[in-house]
């Protein structure tokens, strides 16, 4: 809720406000008591108001502050209603009638009102006296003496705010007995019969052996099981086999792929700065790369979280340096109008996510007001905010600025003599490679004519230019040398030594971090009482006792910040919100349905007792979250059949109780890949710099600056997983932003699954979909060289259901494919890729069951 506004919109009078003498909502001066307004009425104040002050407040301010639908519940027709104040705060100090923001605004020091334009000096003096007179009323304009000042829910924080499920303390509850007791496998599935049975519901069978491990396998690693692995188990579909399989798939380097996905949504991981030039963010890719490797290592979750909040501030190492590109991630405008509120704008982008992300709590709502749902108090946002006050901005404007700002070096800050000599070895490599590479490009350079001058500046296209030479200026053997050399600089590059390689990560301006205000609305020009770091007053509150760590140039505040997060003794909220995560993506939804907002809007879990097991035992195993994705895996709560039951049905239509499995659509990614894997051109290499997939001329065009910032992968690059593209904000793949993405502005908690026609457009009519479909037909091809029509067909369905087809599906197969080529006059080849596009245009093929 991000409502501040830069000096040119306060000039302009609140635009959201509107007209009017007197918003006045922004803060907490103090001040008025009621008791004043039980005095007698003082006629002089009296005649003073009407013949003086009434005048004003009917020109400037009653159209938007009398009666019944003033804005912003603040009310000038009355005395009560004017000390009474807005819905954020009094107006008047009676104590110090200098203080109140009644006169701050109308003398443009903070506020600005009328909006129209500032008072004529001698009207704002009327003010003044009528103020410091005690802002007198005529008898028939005292109101209600009684009337009670309107508050937000954030305004104070009450005993009940504090008994709210989400703020208690973690519980560590014992399973129930179900009565079925045979049902379950473990405790997860107690829990589960528990609620299902006081509904008088039955649950579903067990899934299929091949259902079950396509569910499974999807869930693990966002792949589909190879068929040697889906025999497998359909021959053997024991527990003990399925346990295997599970500890299998949480080994695969494909895992942390997976659920590394499901945090780069969260993070709004993106590669770029959006707004006009949308330029790269340098070394990005870093950060994706740590997230995957710590899922693969089953980094304990507090650490990760640590790592990313501060871990600039910990014992050095480079992946703790990387883990700070988190405060990167987020949209940079490079050259804003407001400098000062550009830098509250970052603030609160970081506000927003850390607060959402750890503890599923909307803070940033509080920017400009008391939180309107939530009991978190204007000032928490603040004191929240403070944690990142020594920030550096992104940078100011030029690539120069991001590098001062934004980029370090990996290499550890005592260089070792091994790591000068790794540095004087690649230089050496480096320098041979590029001596051999200009000798084949300084003779190739001026033979290129028309579009290969074009084509020359993507290297991925020059090895094709230089052998249409050869015979000419090279012989083969050169050209086959040339392109081994370009392979081999590229690879180098890759891999540059540490004291080379640049991290994308946080910077602070030194140990002292600037000084951190509540600011009126959100407005960084109207600086209200100071605060220092310090926790939400619903969840103890408290100032955050810190240190400048030694041997940076950082406040120390966030590893103080990281510290509560990671302490569940300190607040629950990280260890819940983290759990309801795990079951989230396992399920399809949280047992919290609003994964980033567990306050008092959000929806209350449909399990807290399992919620609060799952947390403790997350906790109990030292936040590692393999030992979590078993439990879960393992349940019979996740092995049930996802069919329809009428009569379960009509009792829980939404599946509260989980009396079955919800089916699912697969990912953007998972859909993009799956076709890769189906078409055999899967390509599983690891980590480095984006890929680029080709992009269409006409999405393209569809840029300020068309084809800027995307690249030209090889085509061994663009097979790899989804995970390694590039993405640009102003810049959607459109097959990925078809089936939903994450939208990277923003912490994306829960993607949506929407059903629209250009997914089916774009499946079936798109350019990338015909080149899979090719691939695949001859891959299949290749595979079975003196296979019969029935055994390609059978082929091509095991690949997009990883199942065994049945006589029936195999028999319609080869019915659309003989009408193809008796009907149609197609070749077999194109026959069978048409068969290809069709079987990707499968519901079993984009959806789980």
């Amino acid at each position: 809720m991000n409502f501040a506004v830069d000096n040119k919109i306060a000039k302009l009078g609140w635009l959201l406000l509107a007209a009017g003498l007197i918003v006045l909502l922004g803060s907490e001066t103090g001040g008025a008591e009621e008791a004043d307004g039980g005095e007698a009425v003082d006629a002089e104040g009296a005649a003073f108001f009407e013949h003086e002050v009434l005048p004003i407040l009917e020109a400037s301010c009653f159209s938007c502050h009398a009666g019944e639908k003033a804005k912003g519940e603040f009310q000038l027709d009355t005395r009560s209603r004017l000390v009474r104040g807005g819905e954020s705060g009094t107006v008047v100090d009676f104590e110090d009638p200098e203080a109140g923001t009644l006169l701050e605004a109308v003398r443009y020091e903070g506020y600005e009102m009328p909006p129209r334009g500032k008072l004529p000096d001698e009207q704002i003096a009327v003010i003044e006296r009528w103020v410091a007179m005690g802002v007198p009323y005529p008898a028939d304009r005292q109101g209600d003496a009684d009337e009670q000042r309107v508050e937000a829910p954030g305004a104070r924080v009450t005993e009940a705010d504090r008994q709210f499920w989400a703020f208690q303390p973690l519980s560590d509850p014992l399973p129930p007995t179900p009565i079925d007791k045979a049902w379950g496998r473990n405790p997860v599935d107690a829990f589960v019969a528990a609620r299902r049975e006081d509904a008088n519901l039955k649950p579903n069978p067990p899934a299929a052996p091949a259902q079950l491990l396509r569910r499974l396998h999807y869930d693990l690693t966002g792949l589909p099981p190879s068929q040697d692995l889906v025999q497998a188990f359909v021959a053997d579909p024991s527990p003990l086999h399925y346990e295997r399989i599970v500890d299998r798939l949480l080994a695969t380097p494909e895992y942390g792929e997976r659920w590394g996905r499901h945090w780069l949504d969260l993070v709004r991981y993106a590669e770029t700065n959006s707004y006009e030039r949308d330029d790269a963010k340098p070394e990005v890719w870093r950060y994706r790369d740590y997230v995957i490797d710590s899922f693969n290592r089953d980094k304990p979750f507090d650490t990760f979280a640590a790592e990313q909040l501060a871990g600039d501030e910990m014992e050095y190492s480079a992946e703790r340096l990387i883990a700070t590109g988190f405060y990167r991630l987020g949209i940079w405008d490079d050259e804003p109008a407001d400098r000062k509120l550009a830098l509250y704008d970052d603030l609160d982008d970081i506000v927003a996510t850390t607060s959402q992300v750890f503890l599923g709590l909307t803070v940033n709502c509080a920017r400009c007001h008391e939180h309107k749902i939530d009991p978190i108090m204007h000032a928490d946002y603040y004191r929240w905010l403070a944690f990142f006050s020594g920030i550096n901005r992104y940078g100011v404007r030029s690539g120069d600025s991001v590098a001062k700002n934004s980029l370090r070096g990996l290499a550890p800050p005592a260089e070792s003599r091994e790591a000068m000599a790794a540095t004087r070895r690649y230089r050496e490599q480096l320098d041979q490679l590029n001596r051999k590479i200009s000798e084949v490009e300084n003779k190739l350079r001026p033979t290129l004519v028309d579009v290969e001058k074009e084509e020359f500046r993507h290297e991925m296209n020059r090895p094709e230019i230089a052998k249409s030479r050869i015979g000419k200026l090279f012989d083969e053997a050169q050209v086959q040398a040339y392109g081994e050399n370009l392979n081999a600089r590229r690879e180098l590059q890759r891999n540059k030594p540490d004291e080379l390689a640049k991290a994308l990560c946080v910077t602070e301006i030194g140990s002292e971090a600037r000084p951190t205000f509540v600011l009126t609305r959100g407005n960084p020009h109207a600086e209200a009482e100071p605060v220092t770091p310090g926790f939400p007053v619903v969840l103890g509150g408290g100032d955050a006792q810190y240190a400048p760590p030694a041997g940076t140039e950082t406040s120390g505040r966030r590893t103080a910040l990281a510290a509560w997060v990671t302490d569940h003794q300190a607040q629950p909220m990280t260890a819940r919100v983290t759990a309801n995560r795990l079951w989230q993506y396992h399920f399809g939804r949280g047992l919290v349905r609003t994964p980033n907002d567990f306050g008092f809007q959000g929806t209350p879990p449909t399990h807290p007792q399992l919620l609060d097991f799952l947390a403790s035992r997350l906790v109990e195993h030292d936040w590692h979250l393999k030992p979590i994705h078993r439990l879960l895996v393992l349940s019979s709560t996740y092995q049930m059949q996802t069919r329809m039951q009428d009569d379960a049905f009509a009792v829980d239509p939404i599946n509260d109780t989980y009396w079955r499995f919800d089916p699912r659509r697969l990912s953007a990614e998972e859909i993009r890949d799956s076709m890769l894997a189906a078409s055999g051109q899967l390509d599983f290499r690891k980590h480095g710099p984006s890929i680029y997939p080709v992009i269409e001329a006409e999405v393209l065009a569809g840029q300020s600056r068309p084809g800027h910032g995307w690249g030209n992968s090889s085509e061994a690059d663009r097979s790899r997983r989804s995970i390694y593209i590039h993405i640009k904000r102003s810049l959607a793949v459109p097959l990925l932003a078809a089936f939903d993405a994450a939208d990277a502005d923003f912490t994306c908690p829960v993607r949506f699954a929407t059903t629209q026609p250009t997914q089916a457009l774009g499946l079936m009519n798109g350019r990338y979909s015909r080149e899979i479909a090719d691939k695949m037909a001859r891959d299949v091809r290749h595979a079975l060289p003196e296979a019969t029509p029935e055994q390609l067909t059978a082929e091509v369905l095991r690949r997009v259901t990883q199942r065994e087809p049945t006589a029936d599906e195999i028999a319609r197969g080869l019915t659309f494919i003989e009408s193809l080529r008796t009907q149609h006059q197609q070749d077999a080849e194109t026959a069978l890729e048409l068969f290809c596009l069709l079987s990707l245009n499968l519901n079993e093929f984009v959806h789980l069951d």
